[in-house]
Order: structure tokens, then sequence, then C-alpha cells
């Protein structure tokens, strides 16, 4: 009888719906049968429809719903446990982490596996008490080293074999299909044919530090007087980027184009992908820009530099100099050497980043048993 797991995710905006379809299949491969409960945002029967989960639910509650200690959700959640036979729940981000730690406490046999996709999760003071009054026989798994390593900071009594690492990964064959070529993504995006653009894919947020990007790009668009910016992403800071790039004199070289559905499909566009995050828990737009063979720069930080794993493209994260330094020598590559950039990144994201090895990343760790062991199904526990 195979384990069934109770896949727990917030809403399904994106990454988090792609990342949730990545889980189904990972789980899957190893024998599990999946159930993924989306707690907020409508049903969408899209979604539901497509999602290669063997069961999909959407609670469809509000965001204030799911705040607090909700009893009433808590019984929800465990009822539909008993109801599947769920033995294992794998919840992301930090309130389905949450509720899970708490239904543990009312099925002892669950087995609960937490997935931080963010830096900082348990930084607050009342999550680590959490975690150490209720959440000791919880798996905590980080999305990079740095993630894993931020969790273990915040947790020091908890055994390392509790916080482990499981990255994302991409279907880098798929993706690549998808995405258009270089005519097709820069109409769509009505950029320029005969531009250098780099790009730019993210929130417009102080973590993400798109100023710094800004101020890079107008100290070398002299020297490369062809040469545009593309943002992709919208956020509360987008007025005050637009009035840095109109002081910094490249407001009409400089494209915030907002959100793009399904951006991925246009990074052909870019002739180099660039990431200039302070705080970057992974940087699943650096694999994507890797398979539409666009070469990366992404600065020093978190998990981008587990993912960029040439210290020659990786500038210091805020150094706007650092960042105008590795643009200018990237743009100034000539096609085969730029080409050859492209290749050796896909390369490595390919052999550390591919379903494949993620399996084998998984094989050594504790979830990886829990998917395969004999279940004990919830309604076997104790009422």
């Amino acid at each position: 009888m195979p384990v069934t797991v109770l896949q727990l995710c917030h809403c399904y905006t994106m990454p988090f719906v792609d990342i949730s379809q990545q889980y189904a299949e990972l789980m899957q491969r190893q024998g599990a049968r999946v159930v993924t409960v989306f707690l907020t945002r409508p049903r969408d029967e899209a979604l539901a429809q497509s999602h290669n989960s063997d069961k999909t639910v959407f609670l469809e509650l509000r965001s204030q719903d799911v705040r607090g200690l909700k009893l009433g959700l808590l019984l929800r959640l465990r009822r539909l446990c008993r109801e599947e036979g769920v033995s294992l729940v794998v919840a992301h981000r930090w309130k389905p982490i949450y509720l899970a730690t708490l239904l543990q406490l009312t099925m002892p046999s669950l087995k609960v596996s937490g997935v931080a996709h963010a830096l900082g999760q348990l930084q607050r003071h009342g999550r680590r008490l959490l975690f150490q009054l209720f959440g000791r026989r919880v798996h905590l798994l980080g999305v990079s080293d740095a993630t894993r390593d931020d969790l273990r900071r915040c947790l020091p009594a908890a055994a390392h074999s509790r916080v482990q690492t499981l990255y994302n990964y991409v279907d880098f064959d798929t993706l690549r299909d998808r995405q258009l070529d270089r005519v097709a993504a820069r109409k769509a995006l009505g950029l320029p044919d005969d531009a250098w653009v780099f790009g730019n894919v993210g929130r417009l947020h102080p973590h993400k530090d798109q100023a710094t990007l800004l101020r890079a790009f107008a100290r070398i668009s002299v020297e490369l007087p062809s040469a545009r910016l593309c943002v992709l992403g919208q956020g509360e800071l987008e007025t005050q980027l637009r009035r840095l790039a109109a002081e910094l004199g490249v407001a009409t070289r400089v494209d915030f184009l907002g959100v793009v559905h399904n951006a991925a499909r246009y990074f052909r566009a870019f002739d180099c992908f660039v990431l200039s995050s302070r705080r970057e828990s992974f940087g699943m737009v650096l694999l994507e820009a890797m398979a539409a063979d666009v070469p990366v720069i992404a600065s020093d930080a978190g998990g981008a530099r587990e993912v960029v794993h040439s210290r020659v493209w990786r500038p210091q994260p805020g150094d706007a100099g650092s960042f105008a330094e590795r643009m200018l020598a990237l743009a100034e590559l000539d096609d085969d050497a730029r080409a050859a950039l492209a290749a050796e990144q896909l390369a490595f994201a390919s052999s550390h980043f591919s379903l494949g090895a993620i399996e084998q990343q998984l094989s050594q760790l504790e979830l990886h048993q829990w998917l395969r062991e004999a279940p004990q199904l919830a309604d076997s526990q104790s009422q």
C-alpha cells in the first residue's frame, strides 16, 4: 500500500504552483500517493485538472482565515488526513509548516516535513519557541544550503539530521521546448532586435536590490551605447526605481515591463541575465535563464552562489562597481566565448538541479525513507 502524502500549500501563485507540481512528481516517483491542498484562493478548475497530484483540494480560505491559532482549520485538516489515509505531511512556507506542526500534536504518528523557501523563516522568537516546544519531531528542508544553515542557526539544539537541504529542480528539456526563440521573445516583450539586453526578473523589493543594478548599468551605459536593461516584475519600489533611472540618465534605456505571465518563456530575449539580490534563498530564475542558453551574473549571496558556481560571475551584493565590471566584461565577450560560458553554466545546472540529481539528493534524506515505508494510516491513530 503506498504512502499517502498531504502536500500543504498556502496558495497557488507563482512560483509555488510550479514547486507543488515538482514535489508531487518527486514524491510519486518514490511510489507515494499525493494529495495537494491549497489553503487560500478560489478553486481553479483548470489547475485542478492539470495538477499532477493524485488529488487536488482547494479550501478557498481568505488570508485572514489562516492567521493565528485556527482550531476549526486544524480540525478540517485532521479530518482530511483521516479520510485520505495520510501518514506524511509535506508543508511549504511558514503558515502551512505551523499548521502541520500543530496537526502532528493531535495525530502522534503523523510525520511532518516542512520546506523553507526563504531565508529568515525562523528569525521571529515566537516561531523558534513553537519548534522548541512542539516541533521536535518535525523535519525541515531548506531549498539551498544557505537556507538550511539559516534554519540551523535559529535552532541550534536541533540535530542536523532534522534540518537538511533539498534543492528545487527544473525539467530542463521541457522548459527549453517552451521557451520562445530570441526574435519571437523580443517581439513579445517589445524589445529592439539590435539592442544588447541585460535582463532581470523578480519583485521590485529591497532584497532584490534593482537599485544597485540600475547604478551598475548607468556606469557602463556610455561604453555600451546599444545596451538596454529590461526588468520584469512589480513591487513596492517601482516608483522609486523609475525615479532613480531618471536621475542616473538611463530612463529611456530601461524597460520596466511589470509582471509578465510565464516569464521564463521569454528569457531568450536577453543577452545576459543579472540577479542583483542582497538576500536569495535559491534563485529559480537563474536556472530558467541557463535553460535559455543565456549567461548569468548573480550576486554572491545566499543560495545564488550555489547555482552560479564560478566566482568570476558573482559580484558582491550592493556593489555597483563590482556588477558593472562583470556586466561589461560579459558584454565584451565574442559570440563563441559567450556561448561557451552559457553552455558551461547550463551543464553545471543540469548536473546539480535536474530531477535525477534531486532524486539522488532525496535518497540521502529521512524523507525518502518516510515515502517508502509502510504507512501507519491516520484512521489507525488515536481519536
